[in-house]
């Protein structure tokens, strides 16, 4: 009786710490990035661009997100008339070419500059010699932030294809 009873303690002092690290697991990129509040614009976009389900997949992905900020540094108009749905593959390709198949965190590419194909097609420079990170013309202002299906790192500038 006495270990029966051991158990039932065990087992109810373990059941909260079992369930509190399912809830600790990453959220997945969108989630992510609804969560961190600094997102807003981009997350608008993805919803409008059809693209919500593909980066809640299994990845994994690696995302450069651009800030409210960075898209606000846009010419007026911009992102309002990206938005529009008529320019919907145009909004398409410059989500896209934020994002490069696979997970890429930046201890992998310390101290290189290369080429990485995007999803859209074209391929973002990266620079990792200087110190800081570049990708394009946006600086990397953080980094390495995990998701249950990839990674995001935080861009000031919005990247666009050629």
């Amino acid at each position: 009786m006495k270990s029966l009873s051991r158990a039932l303690l065990a087992a109810v002092v373990a059941a909260p710490l079992a369930l509190s690290a399912v809830a600790a697991k990453a959220a997945d990129i969108v989630d992510t990035a609804v969560s961190a509040g600094q997102f807003e614009t981009l997350v608008a976009a993805v919803k409008a661009a059809g693209l919500v389900d593909t980066l809640k997949g299994d990845g994994p992905f690696t995302v450069f997100a651009p800030t409210d900020e960075a898209f606000a540094k846009l010419p007026a108009g911009t992102v309002e008339n990206l938005l529009k749905p008529e320019n919907k593959d145009q909004l398409v390709a410059v989500l896209t070419y934020h994002v490069v198949p696979g997970k890429v965190m930046s201890g992998d590419i310390l101290n290189k500059q290369l080429k990485a194909g995007t999803v859209q097609g074209n391929k973002l420079s990266i620079n990792t010699l200087n110190g800081g990170v570049s990708v394009d013309n946006a600086k990397v202002i953080q980094a390495d932030i995990e998701t249950s299906n990839g990674v995001i790192h935080v861009i000031d500038t919005v990247v666009l294809p050629q």
